[in-house]
């Protein structure tokens, strides 16, 4: 039985522990009062249901948070009671060993039928594994159990006529709320402690700059030299960045004026939807076709401007892989950021604001440019800014299309890298977490985030302007 529970999906197993006795406290919670509403001999205070979701509330929150301690507890103290049992030169080990040893007996005795490997330890650490794991979910299950019952026999005391379950109910559901924006508001934290956490370590590593020649070196090496000057990191990240934008910008924006005072409405729930495809495609089809595609083309136009006789030799570098076909299809992608934001805000501009420049005389198009864009700029200001960051994020198309070269150079033919494409290339494989190369890409994360925030709150500022004239 205990390799049955020791098998068992853990997010199945949690959710039947959990959704059968929360309906069985809901039913049994609601007909509490039944016989009474129905004889009339009290008003009740809160409908029946609010009753149901009272008693399945106090029910299940218990038995939540016991699983939730066995998630963060559980797993943690069976990996410590093997360590524990193994022989003294194992425990020798240094921590990083003993761990790859940990985890690939655990990978071995998760398999349903993990056969014998002939390693004698091995196999006795694995079936260790599977007992130890049983035995703490079997703990867990009925720690759980206890506790769930426990909830229902207090929500059961409580339920009267006069209790107000509505009130309790209503106040677990903002309490519900609050967790989750906490969460969320955590997880942020989170991230930037550790990336600031990863980023101080990666500056006190050996031969790691200082920030200096991090920020402003020029010379970029970190997979086989100790060359950690992400400048041209940076401009190749705004250079293509800058291409997308060109891109998008005037295609995105004229769409949206049209779709939102030009197109009929037939048209418009034609067209609309078919921009917004763009945004559903992965990033790997943009890259496939940007390699494949648009990289040959721009690499055959080069090469016939290099041909013409009043050019330069060599005046374009006609690489097979460009920042211009990176940026070119980039800006594709990121069409529908800007499009379907912007017609949005501008279809939400009062219309009494259209009305009272056509009473003034004025045309279509200049109510349009000189009064709908204006009082919509905020929201054209926030699909720009969406459409810029994006682009700043975007990973596969610059490793597939843009190439993995760190150099400066305003040639948009030549191919370039970007500080996404640099982390993937620093993360990948088997590499440590305690060498400079790889802390570097912490330290490129942060200041890509350091310069997006940055970038935020300029154009924050920019909208709260805007709004305060046109508010």
């Amino acid at each position: 039985m205990l390799q049955i529970i020791g098998h068992l999906p853990m997010g199945w197993l949690s959710f039947t522990l959990l959704a059968a006795p929360a309906f069985l406290a809901f039913y049994m919670g609601r007909n509490a009062l039944t016989a009474t509403l129905v004889s009339g001999t009290a008003q009740l205070h809160s409908r029946l249901n609010y009753y149901g979701y009272y008693t399945a509330m106090c029910t299940l929150v218990p038995g939540l948070v016991v699983l939730l301690l066995y998630v963060m507890l559980g797993p943690t103290s069976v990996r410590a009671q093997i360590a524990s049992e193994l022989p003294g030169y194992m425990q020798a080990l240094s921590p990083m060993e003993l761990g790859q040893y940990l985890d690939k007996v655990v990978d071995h005795a998760r398999l349903r039928d993990a056969p014998a490997t002939g390693n004698l330890l091995f196999d006795m650490a694995s079936r260790r594994w599977v007992e130890l794991e049983a035995l703490a979910r079997l703990v867990g299950i009925l720690f759980a159990l206890a506790a769930m019952y426990l909830g229902y026999t207090f929500a059961m005391r409580r339920i009267r006529p006069d209790f107000r379950a509505r009130t309790h109910v209503e106040r677990g559901g903002r309490m519900v709320l609050f967790i989750c924006a906490g969460i969320a508001v955590l997880t942020t934290f989170g991230i930037v402690l550790s990336l600031i956490y990863e980023t101080l370590l990666f500056f006190a590593a050996p031969g790691a700059p200082g920030l200096g020649g991090f920020v402003f070196g020029t010379a970029w090496n970190a997979q086989t030299g100790m060359d950690f000057g992400a400048l041209p990191l940076f401009f190749g990240t705004v250079m293509i960045a800058i291409l997308a934008m060109a891109v998008a910008a005037p295609i995105g924006l004229m769409s949206a004026i049209y779709l939102a005072e030009y197109a009929s409405p037939n048209l418009r729930s034609w067209i609309k939807p078919v921009l917004e495809l763009l945004a559903g495609i992965p990033t790997v089809v943009y890259g496939f076709f940007a390699a494949m595609v648009v990289a040959p083309l721009v690499r055959s136009g080069a090469e016939w401007v290099n041909a013409l006789s009043f050019v330069p030799d060599d005046f374009l570098a006609a690489q097979p892989q460009s920042a211009l076909a990176a940026g070119l299809i980039m800006g594709i992608m990121i069409i529908p950021f800007v499009s379907s934001l912007s017609d949005d805000i501008i279809k939400a501009v009062p219309q009494s604001l259209r009305d009272g420049a056509l009473a003034v005389g004025s045309t279509r198009s200049e109510a349009i440019k000189q009064v709908v864009l204006p009082a919509a700029l905020p929201g054209i200001i926030a699909s720009m800014l969406l459409a810029i960051s994006r682009a700043i994020g975007e990973t596969m198309i610059v490793v597939m299309a843009a190439g993995q070269r760190a150099q400066i150079t305003i040639d948009p033919t030549s191919d370039l890298t970007t500080v996404t494409a640099q982390i993937v290339a620093l993360l990948t494989g088997d590499t440590g977490f305690d060498s400079a190369k790889t802390l570097s890409a912490f330290a490129l994360g942060f200041m890509l985030f350091a310069v997006t925030l940055g970038f935020n709150f300029i154009a924050l500022r920019i909208v709260q302007r805007y709004q305060e004239k046109y508010d």
